[in-house]
């Protein structure tokens, strides 16, 4: 008989969290915190969605994307979280730039990079310190029609050596382009600049095990295993269809509020279904573009050998100018080298080393491979990546006893993200995201959205946002309910 990993669940929760990524975990510890009861459903067999790791033989670990976050992290996890998670929150201090234009390391934070944009790229102090500076009033509201790329021409016309320095790391961190909304550049790039890159030390497998725990003091119930097949609705007082409840693993639990944290569309028209949206909401949700996707090649040193200090991050690329479409080109040049050093995971009694490449993808280059195609693409993203790694550290490919490729399919196999995204969806689905419960009143959704509410901080205080709003729902929810229990007594 399979194993029932709903066994002891109740039959209703005031919440149902589908996923346990950083915005599921974190809007589910919040609202657990306020007293209501929280059930966390995960498909996979470990929680953290993205944000997790994997072991493997000879005492490897990796993770999935643990590099790096802004400062806001530290405030965020002391004030949603706890202090000890906020306490392991440190930064990364050398971040290395490599390719045909310039060649620099950096703090990545606004005061190297001014020196660096006056210095290096002989950029006037004066444009630099305007550009900053608008960069920090921009605001979502403001419905700043440019694209990043006209704001770039405003500020340094012709200079693609600039341009490059600017949106390549954020292009790797949620999938921005040239030519996206300028505001989901300059908010992001702000909240780096401010203190520069972060990281959690002890890894991503200590980090959600502390969640985990936390969540659980705070009377959540957790559990993985269960794939959510159906949000359930019934219609309202007022024709609205309305949450009831879910089906995990065959099984219908009761709800009075369902949080996502699945991407906005497989929500929407996986879980909730067209025929339960208003028309005209489910052809804007229709209209919503998926962002890019990534590979990663997985490098591991052997026991017992060590690699040189070669940087945090290292952003590289043989491409003699940057443009976007080259950076997610199937055979691009380009590629980020995330080093794991052994003070990532202090902890450890073994001191070991490990090395992740980054590569932006599309979804459209890896999904119809067959079978020898797609190992052979697999095979050589794994050669480029180690030919590229021996250009900073000679005769590393003799250290690897582990090597490893991911692409979009993998993360569509672990996280089911429509499109095997890794960035959720472009600047338009945040509106679709944001008006979910406006169009079903109990369903709100803290996906990867909009590219603002991408990467860990994001996702994180997007999580905050919506469950503040579900507890007022809920709390509505529970007067109505005395009110009717009164009146019928």
């Amino acid at each position: 008989m399979a194993k029932d990993f709903l066994k002891g669940a109740r039959d209703e929760y005031d919440v149902v969290v589908i996923g346990s990524g950083l915005g599921g975990l974190t809007g589910g510890n919040y609202l657990a915190k306020l007293g209501h009861s929280v059930l966390v459903l995960e498909h996979h067999y470990q929680f953290g969605g993205l944000a997790t790791w994997f072991t493997r033989k000879r005492g490897h670990i990796f993770d999935i994307s643990l590099h790096g976050f802004p400062i806001g992290m530290i405030k965020s996890c002391r004030k949603y979280w706890t202090k000890e998670i906020s306490d392991r929150i440190i930064q990364l201090k050398d971040i290395r730039f490599v390719n045909p234009q310039f060649n620099i390391q950096t703090t990545f934070d606004r005061e190297d990079f001014t020196r660096q944009l006056t210095e290096h790229f002989k950029v006037p102090a004066e444009r630099v310190i305007a550009f900053f500076e608008h960069l920090r009033q921009m605001n979502y509201y403001d419905r700043d029609q440019r694209t990043t790329r006209e704001l770039f021409e405003v500020f340094f016309p012709g200079r693609g050596d600039v341009h490059r320095l600017l949106l390549e790391p954020i292009a790797y961190a949620n999938g921005s382009t040239l030519d996206d909304p300028a505001i989901t550049y300059g908010i992001v790039f702000s909240n780096f600049m401010s203190k520069g890159v972060y990281i959690f030390q002890g890894g991503t497998d200590l980090l959600i095990s502390l969640m985990a725990a936390e969540l659980r003091k705070n009377g959540a119930d957790l559990r993985h295993r269960c794939l959510v097949e159906k949000v359930l609705t019934e219609p309202g007082p007022d024709g609205r269809p309305k949450v009831r409840g879910v089906i995990c693993n065959g099984r219908e639990i009761r709800c009075k509020a369902v949080l996502s944290n699945a991407n906005v569309k497989n929500t929407l028209f996986d879980l909730v279904g067209r025929e339960n949206l208003p028309p005209a909401y489910a052809a804007e949700a229709e209209a919503v573009r998926i962002n890019s996707s990534s590979c990663q090649v997985y490098m591991g040193i052997r026991a017992g050998e060590t690699i040189p200090h070669i940087g945090d991050l290292v952003f590289t690329s043989d491409a003699p100018q940057f443009t976007s479409t080259e950076l997610t080109d199937f055979h691009t040049t380009s590629r980020t080298y995330s080093v794991y050093y052994p003070d990532t995971r202090p902890q450890q009694k073994e001191q070991r080393y490990a090395v992740v490449a980054s590569i932006n993808a599309k979804w459209a280059d890896w999904a119809n491979l067959n079978e020898e195609d797609y190992a052979k693409h697999k095979a050589r993203l794994m050669e480029e990546s180690v030919a590229g790694l021996e250009r900073f550290v000679p005769g590393v490919r003799e250290k690897i006893d582990w090597l490893e490729a991911a692409t979009p399919r993998t993360v569509h196999k672990y996280v089911r993200h429509w499109g095997g995204t890794s960035f959720g969806t472009k600047f338009e689905g945040l509106k679709v995201s944001m008006e979910l419960p406006e169009q079903v009143p109990g369903l709100y959704h803290a996906g990867s959205v909009g590219i603002i509410m991408s990467g860990w901080l994001g996702t994180i205080n997007y999580g905050v946002i919506t469950a503040s709003k579900m507890d007022t729902y809920l709390m509505g929810h529970s007067a109505a309910a005395t009110s009717t229990a009164a009146a019928v007594g």
